[in-house]
């Protein structure tokens, strides 16, 4: 649970992070995930990875903020694709690293009292848990969700996509899209319950305001409790699995890089 005696302001933390726009009106806090104004590129180290969890944990302490916009960038919501060539070091203190920043990502993400709506703007290749976690989820109509850091790309699923979508998809639809690296359409992943609406992109965030202003009504407590009793069970879910996901997707990791290394292959 967050400490409210360790509470931050807007104004400490508006403006810390590079790949994260924010604004805030009458307690309705709009995140916006960009790479220098461009789409989101993911990247670990001072990258997407450790500024997302760093931004989640200065969200969830600020009791001022009642609903959360966030929202992708462009056409993208987050890229790029996956690939096996990128360069990535296979050792312990690197994933241990990726451990820390990985569980606090999750975690500081639900662990904000504000009730939270996402906006997928546009193909969500990396991380699309960090979307589909929102209590309300709008899509673009040209969205599409897949996992493609993970199985397809020769890693264990971790990073809590082994939890979160056969939570969402259930268990034998999420298990083929984590290890086939189905890519859903909008239609389809409104059709599975993954999102609650589709639309033309320009009329994402023109809803997303106009129902935080609906959920806005509500008294501090109500909205701050209601979120909490949302998240309870995710929390219980993430406080088992995830950090043994991240490790064994470490630990699969650091053998695939080796064997490649050695001129093993897989």
């Amino acid at each position: 649970m967050i400490e409210w005696g360790l509470s931050m302001k807007f104004e400490e933390y508006a403006n810390k992070y590079d790949n994260i726009r924010m604004s805030r009106v009458d307690g309705i806090l709009e995140v916006v995930f960009h790479t220098d104004g461009g789409p989101l590129q993911w990247g670990h180290f001072g990258g997407a990875h450790t500024q997302f969890a760093d931004a989640f944990a200065d969200i969830a302490r600020d009791p001022e903020n009642r609903i959360v916009i966030m929202a992708g960038t462009g056409d993208v919501f987050s890229g790029p694709p996956a690939s096996e060539d990128e360069p990535f070091p296979g050792d312990a203190q690197t994933w241990d690293e990726i451990f820390r920043t990985g569980t606090q990502l999750t975690t500081s993400l639900l662990n904000i009292d504000a009730l939270v709506i996402s906006c997928i703007n546009g193909p969500a290749y990396r991380h699309p848990e960090v979307a589909l976690l929102a209590d309300i989820v709008l899509a673009a109509d040209g969205a599409t969700i897949v996992d493609s850091a993970h199985f397809p790309n020769r890693v264990t699923p971790g990073d809590g996509m082994n939890l979160v979508m056969p939570l969402l998809m259930g268990y034998n639809r999420g298990r083929y899209f984590l290890l086939t690296g189905q890519t859903l359409d909008a239609r389809e992943a409104h059709s599975l319950g993954l999102v609650n609406e589709v639309m033309p992109r320009e009329d994402l965030m023109p809803r997303a305001r106009e129902l935080a202003a609906q959920l806005n009504r509500q008294n501090s407590l109500v909205i701050r409790y209601t979120r909490r009793l949302f998240t309870h069970p995710l929390k219980r879910a993430v406080h088992d699995v995830l950090g043994y996901g991240l490790a064994l997707e470490g630990l699969a990791y650091i053998d695939e890089r080796a064997r490649v290394a050695a001129g093993q292959g897989s």
